[in-house]
């Protein structure tokens, strides 16, 4: 431009073009970001983490109860979609960040696995529940950052790593790809490649083929790359199954539903039982489980929350959020709502980070991102075909991202940390219990740091947990069970 050139004048701003009510409400324009960002961004957040509505009724209705009884998987699809609209628009809403929330994977695998199989399902869901009430008293008193500081920083990746080779295991299992070796072969090996040692059949190659395609899709960094897989393989499956006459897929057939429209099914929500457990399997175990829900949900979203928040740049100089106690307030209601609606408990979700990639900064995102899920409420139908060797690619995929994501993170320098870390992530798939790998670090940690003569170091939460963990494993030499 020349000198000579008239400087441009602003234009003179005109009556209402001011921020708009929803520009002001989610502070759009204030962090930088714009409506079609927003929308963009619960779009991605969306397709990214849509699979849990296929995986979560799959993990929960694989399992029994005490009883024998399991819980519908139509019906699972509705609360598990429920949930995740209705927390996903509070914490939009009230907590104003694009975190979207659904059913924890790590944290149903506990409900399904360890508590479902001592009493019945409305007693697992009614632990969750009194899980999710402690989580909000922990925030109403200010408790919950200060009981995050007493568990070292390595041995919370290490919870995180474990839940991620426990989902990758249940992947396996579930999928076929290994099998357990019956007691009759009087064989020390507990487990086998496919289910006599072989990879056979269509459904495993279907699994192998979406583990692959997942994989494939996460190195070119494609958004929403598990929901792609687990379309591309249902269709496979679909085709598969019509042409070779599968003789069984296992809890769902690939086949296209005459209607893919339905009412949905709300049978599950309300179905809980708040103390029933307890007369169970005891006070003592009883609330050991609750705490194992409470730290499974406590640790992931706690790191889920600050990550996102980071990346999205809601965080002051100091890496703290202002208004966070919100946010782990609608997260704990989170918690208690998944089990109020028997889909486990709801979590923050790391795929959030995927419509923070599309610029997504505020609550507006979530609004989509909830809308969507409340959409696939009437969707059941077209959820319930996908057979599990298209939907378990996922775990396989979910366990290498956490396993990515923390492992770098744990001092493996420092002994005190390392072996206990290495003893949490390790017995959580090899015990196939959470609780185990969690007791069995907290346990090994105090132990070492007394060994090192850095008992001082260890803060007074971890001993008193590590006492009540170790006692809750001498109960039975004790002749307390």
């Amino acid at each position: 431009m020349s000198s000579s050139a008239p400087a441009k004048v602003p234009a003179p701003e005109q009556p209402g073009a001011g921020p708009t009510t929803l520009d002001r409400f989610f502070r759009i324009s204030e962090r930088g970001s714009t409506v079609p960002r927003e929308i963009r961004g619960g779009l991605a957040t969306f397709f990214a983490m849509a699979y849990i509505i296929v995986l979560n009724p799959i993990i929960l209705g694989s399992a029994k109860d005490m009883y024998g009884h399991q819980l519908d998987n139509g019906q699972l699809v509705t609360a598990t979609a429920l949930t995740a609209a209705l927390t996903t628009l509070l914490m939009g809403v009230i907590g104003n960040v694009p975190i979207a929330l659904a059913a924890g994977l790590g944290v149903n695998s506990v409900v399904a696995l360890q508590l479902a199989p001592r009493m019945s399902w409305p007693d697992a869901m009614g632990m969750v529940v009194l899980a999710g009430f402690v989580v909000m008293l922990l925030v109403a008193t200010g408790l919950r950052e200060r009981v995050m500081n007493a568990v070292p920083y390595g041995l919370r990746k290490a919870i995180s790593i474990g839940i991620g080779l426990f989902i990758m295991l249940i992947g396996l299992v579930d999928a076929g790809f290994v099998s357990r070796i019956p007691d009759v072969a009087q064989t020390t090996v507990p487990l086998q490649l496919g289910g006599d040692g072989h990879l056979n059949g269509w459904p495993v190659l279907v699994f192998v083929l979406g583990v692959l395609l997942t994989m494939a899709l996460i190195v070119r960094k494609v958004s929403g790359a598990i929901l792609i897989s687990i379309v591309a393989m249902t269709v496979v499956a679909m085709v598969i199954d019509a042409v070779a006459k599968v003789p069984s897929w296992g809890l769902t057939t690939p086949k296209w539903p005459g209607n893919p429209v339905a009412s949905p099914d709300f049978g599950l929500v309300g179905q809980v039982s708040l103390f029933g457990g307890f007369e169970k399997v005891g006070v003592l175990t009883g609330v050991l489980f609750v705490f194992t829900v409470l730290l499974s949900c406590f640790f992931d979203a706690m790191g889920t929350i600050m990550g996102v928040s980071d990346e999205a740049k809601l965080t002051d100089g100091e890496g703290q959020m202002p208004g966070i106690n919100k946010v782990l307030f609608v997260d704990g209601l989170a918690v208690a709502a998944g089990g109020a609606s028997s889909s486990s408990a709801t979590t923050a979700f790391v795929e959030s980070t995927a419509g923070v990639g599309e610029g997504a900064r505020t609550g507006l995102a979530n609004v989509v991102t909830g809308s969507l899920f409340a959409v696939a409420l009437f969707l059941t139908p077209v959820a319930t075909m996908v057979p599990s060797q298209a939907a378990t690619p996922a775990l396989v995929a979910v366990g290498f991202l956490i396993l990515a994501g923390s492992v770098k993170e744990i001092d493996w320098a420092d002994y005190t940390i390392a072996i206990p870390a290495f003893v949490t992530m390790l017995m959580m798939p090899f015990t196939y219990s959470i609780t185990n790998g969690i007791g069995m670090g907290f346990i090994t940690f105090v132990v070492l740091r007394l060994a090192a003569g850095r008992g001082r170091e260890v803060p007074s939460a971890m001993y008193a947990v590590a006492a009540v963990f170790a006692f809750y494993y001498l109960m039975p030499a004790l002749g307390l069970t």
